[in-house]
């Protein structure tokens, strides 16, 4: 069994749920973190000294932090070799979109668009670095675009570990009040991620909680 600690609404704890519901694994999920609390108790902090969320133990395991190395974990102990490759070749060819996807598209879209447009009070919103961000994100999701024209997912032709990265920062993407850059072969790839019951069930989930009025 599995036990996570994290908030629904965290879009790292969202990424590590998909994963588990993707791969079938039974769990046990704890809300930690922002109004929830239990990230600053000294049980939590025991466990993670960095304070943040997710957690994950799996069994009587150590636990673990960072989400990167949670998904790696779990694709490793539980994936198949579709998912996540023992080949090291075959593997890196993953990895190296997972990096990408993590640095270049859930860091470029968090912070300086769905923080700016959702976390931010309506008269304190800078529109102008809003459009820069989504410009400057747009132009990163140039490279999935012409991806999705080679291949049916973000690394090949199979579900991988590199489309948890990716894909759990799309739902807020696509939601949120903002003029996007059109990327016909990325919004088919997203839609198709929509019928996925563990997308639907871990990541379309309404983070009204997280917006600022």
């Amino acid at each position: 069994m599995l036990t996570v600690w994290g908030r629904k609404s965290s879009s790292n704890v969202q990424a590590l749920m998909w994963c588990i519901g993707e791969l079938g694994l039974a769990y046990q999920r704890i809300d930690a973190g922002f109004t929830y609390g239990v990230n600053d108790t000294p049980e939590f902090l025991a466990m993670n000294p960095n304070g943040t969320v997710p957690v994950l133990r799996d069994g009587d395991g150590e636990p673990l932090w960072e989400t990167g190395a949670i998904l790696r974990y779990l694709a490793a102990q539980y994936g198949d070799d579709a998912f996540w490759p023992k080949d090291a070749r075959h593997r890196a060819q993953i990895d190296k979109w997972a990096e990408w996807a993590k640095i270049n598209i859930a860091q470029g879209f968090t912070g300086p668009v769905f923080w700016r447009v959702v976390r931010t009070a309506p008269a304190l919103k800078d529109e102008k670095a809003i459009v820069a961000a989504v410009t400057a994100l747009g132009a990163k999701l140039d490279m999935a675009e012409s991806q999705f024209g080679r291949h049916r997912f973000l690394a090949g032709d199979n579900l991988t570990l590199a489309d948890i990265q990716f894909g759990h920062v799309l739902y807020r993407y696509f939601d949120i009040d903002i003029q996007r850059p059109a990327h016909p072969r990325l919004l088919r790839y997203y839609e198709n991620l929509t019928e996925r019951p563990a997308f639907q069930e871990h990541v379309m989930v309404s983070y009204e909680e997280l917006r600022v009025l």
